[in-house]
């Protein structure tokens, strides 16, 4: 979406997609009509070139000649370091921009920092949203993304992290490893969309840019849960699902800000939605500050979907948070596998076994 179309008095949203991944799931966003700008960041020209983004921006043409970092993610780095000028340029007259990339590679784990730091010296709300790879992809790509996690977490208002090896263990037998990495990329895509069509999507219940900030802003570490259901039970099983979030390895509990958003079509009735926000009101810090929308989506086809955005964790690092939250869900008997049954495996995920 060009700058010029966006409706004024509408919060000024941008994705940053920084290299390879980043591209690719910039790409699938646009292919779901995200009401944002994106902006594709690379050093490969030709991988640019491929990205469907309204503004490019090659970086560290002196460091890499338009060919890539090759995997070198101080190469990236620098890169982004050569172009700052440019890098800045972009993200400026900006409310909120999103940093996404996949870590562990060059140009996107050295790049992503420097984006969120220009980002958040032109004062928008900067949310990072990453996959960490596969464990098959070896150690060295591993230890590399951890260093650009590292330095991403210093620089945005909140970072989620996505860990690849969730969608190994619940995808089937017969995922390909195209369709493994498609599904990274999607998860990418709904992690910003739950987020910016909060804002900018025409609601039941509307949100508006202050709200997402009240919980988002120098929230560190960030957890994303996503719930699908259909059927009589559509809303408790796709807030239950939200919460326990099997693909993303993660849980709510505790924490002390808490978004979600509720998207379905103009069917969805008043007790669906108190069902839905009583479970995430269960799962959080009884003191936690809750902030909800509902989103009409007529193309739902009868199904709900709910993401849940949580923060505030006293600064425990997602890890941490994660093997807390999985001793608690466990001892939480009414959130427990035996009742949620396949209902824990997305629903975008189930469709591709």
């Amino acid at each position: 979406m060009k700058e010029s179309e966006l409706h004024e008095g509408r919060a000024r949203i941008k994705v940053v997609g920084c290299g390879g991944g980043g591209g690719n799931a910039v790409n699938r966003m646009i292919s779901k009509a995200l009401k944002v700008q994106f902006i594709a960041v690379n050093t490969d020209k030709q991988a640019l070139e491929r990205c469907q983004a309204d503004i490019k921006v090659q970086i560290g043409n002196k460091v890499t000649r338009g060919l890539g970092a090759g995997g070198d993610w101080t190469r990236g780095r620098d890169a982004a370091d050569e172009s700052r000028t440019e890098l800045s340029a972009v993200v400026q007259e900006s409310d909120m921009v999103f940093i996404t990339a996949g870590m562990g590679g060059g140009t996107g784990t050295g790049s992503a920092s420097i984006v969120a730091e220009m980002a958040k010296e032109a004062g928008a709300l900067t949310i990072g949203v990453v996959t960490r790879p596969f464990s098959f992809e070896g150690r060295i790509r591993n230890d590399t993304a951890e260093e650009g996690i590292k330095a991403l977490r210093g620089q945005v208002d909140a970072l989620i992290v996505i860990p690849n090896d969730r969608l190994a263990q619940v995808a089937s037998s017969k995922t390909t490893l195209e369709e493994a990495f498609r599904m990274a990329d999607d998860v990418l895509r709904q992690g910003v969309q739950g987020i910016s069509d909060l804002v900018t999507q025409p609601g039941v219940i509307n949100l508006d840019f202050a709200d997402v900030k009240a919980i988002m802003e120098n929230a560190g570490e960030a957890l994303m849960g996503i719930g699908h259901g259909a059927g009589d039970s559509r809303a408790e099983d796709a807030a239950k699902q939200a919460v326990a979030s099997p693909l993303l390895e993660t849980s709510i509990d505790g924490a002390k800000g808490i978004l979600f958003n509720i998207t379905a079509g103009k069917d969805i009735t008043l007790q669906e939605v108190q069902k839905a926000a009583e479970i995430v009101r269960a799962a959080a810090d009884p003191g936690a500050n809750i902030i909800f929308g509902v989103v009409r989506d007529d193309t739902m086809g009868g199904e709900i979907k709910i993401t849940v955005i949580a923060t505030g964790f006293a600064g425990k690092t997602q890890h941490e948070t994660r093997q807390e939250s999985t001793r608690r869900t466990i001892e939480r008997p009414e959130f427990g596998p035996e009742e949620l049954g396949d209902i824990n495996i997305p629903a975008f995920l189930r469709n591709r076994m």
